[in-house]
């Protein structure tokens, strides 16, 4: 086997295998049904309204930076980047949502490829949670748009 025959055979193996599954890991679809699209400035306005806003990233990006009022419930996720992922692989504690599972709530992570607040928007939504907004555009949208950090 020459060179480049093997180099192709390893690339295709890692790709089968998920090896680069994180790298190469598509977007987050546009829209996610059962749940409202909102933007940084929904967001600032349900926020500023007493709405529970939770960032489903891990506790050192919470640490890091996150929208100045979130509650931080990481959304642990072992389960493929993809709309049809297995939730039983992740882990995502429902307890610390609010008990009213007609209460609004909005959750985000770090949009486009971060999935964890897609993820966590449809595990709530199959546990009866009603009223979702989900904030795709997450932190980078937030940043952007120069709103207040903690």
């Amino acid at each position: 086997m020459n060179k480049r025959t093997y180099l192709k055979w390893a690339a295709t193996l890692a790709l089968t295998a998920g090896i680069f599954g994180p790298v190469w890991a598509s977007e987050t679809p546009a829209t996610l049904a059962g749940t409202k699209l909102v933007s940084a400035a929904d967001v600032k306005k349900l926020l500023d309204s007493g709405v529970v806003v939770i960032d489903t990233r891990v506790a050192a990006e919470f640490a890091e930076k996150s929208i100045k009022g979130a509650k931080n419930v990481p959304y642990k996720e072992k389960s493929t980047k993809d709309v049809g992922f297995d939730a039983s692989q992740d882990q995502f504690d429902l307890s610390k949502l609010p008990a009213d599972k007609s209460a609004s709530l909005v959750l985000f992570c770090n949009s486009g490829e971060c999935w964890k607040s897609y993820k966590a928007s449809v595990v709530a939504q199959k546990a009866g949670y009603s009223k979702i907004q989900w904030f795709r555009g997450g932190m980078p949208e937030w940043v952007k748009a120069g709103l207040p950090t903690q």
